[in-house]
């Protein structure tokens, strides 16, 4: 499972500060709920791009004792099963969204150039995504007046923050900006995913 380590400032920082296995020790487990310090259980690597960053990460890892499941403190400038950072991915969609520029230009617009493509993939999912954001950005902001939700998404996410959203909606309803992965459950969890049997 994963939760967002409480870390604000730049990857760098980030980077110096997690050799200290105390420094944000989660003090019980988000899954069986049992109240005691988590015992550090090493790390795992991930790809991350970001504005002034394109190279690997270390993510911390947890293991709760009672329940011998394992919790990860993800960065809270990363999105979950996304290489590029929250701030390449606001550069992209406030660009290609809310101002209207096109693909190929937004794409532009976000250090280091990426692929167009990657911003549609980005696009679809957010445009999926924009009208549950809207509900559920609305305990933190009055929802403001648009022409669609994807507008008041936007807006309500560059209001409050993109950051201060994204904790809010990851850590407190388990909600990923862009949606989860078809793969998962609601909550980010695993599952299989079947196809509906043909009528006999």
């Amino acid at each position: 499972m994963q939760i967002l380590h409480p870390f604000a400032g730049s990857v760098q920082q980030y980077i110096e500060q997690l050799s200290d296995p105390d420094c944000y020790r989660p003090g019980y487990c988000p899954q069986c709920q049992t109240k005691h310090p988590l015992t550090a259980h090493g790390f795992y690597t991930r790809t991350l791009i970001d504005a002034t960053f394109d190279g690997i990460i270390r993510v911390r890892r947890y293991l709760c004792q009672a329940c011998q499941r394992t919790v990860s403190l993800l960065p809270e400038f990363i999105l979950p099963y996304l290489r590029s950072s929250l701030t390449v991915i606001a550069l992209f969609l406030i660009a290609r969204l809310f101002h209207g520029r096109t693909l190929h230009s937004a794409a532009q617009t976000v250090p280091p150039p990426m692929p167009y493509q990657r911003g549609q993939f980005w696009i679809r999912r957010f445009r999926a995504q924009a009208e549950a954001l809207g509900a559920a950005l609305a305990a933190l902001t009055q929802p403001a007046p648009a022409p669609d939700f994807v507008h008041r998404a936007l807006t309500m996410l560059e209001s409050i923050g993109w950051i201060a959203a994204h904790r809010f909606l990851f850590g407190g309803v388990r909600c990923h900006l862009l949606g989860w992965p078809r793969g998962l459950a609601p909550d980010g969890r695993r599952i299989a995913v079947f196809s509906a049997a043909a009528p006999a």
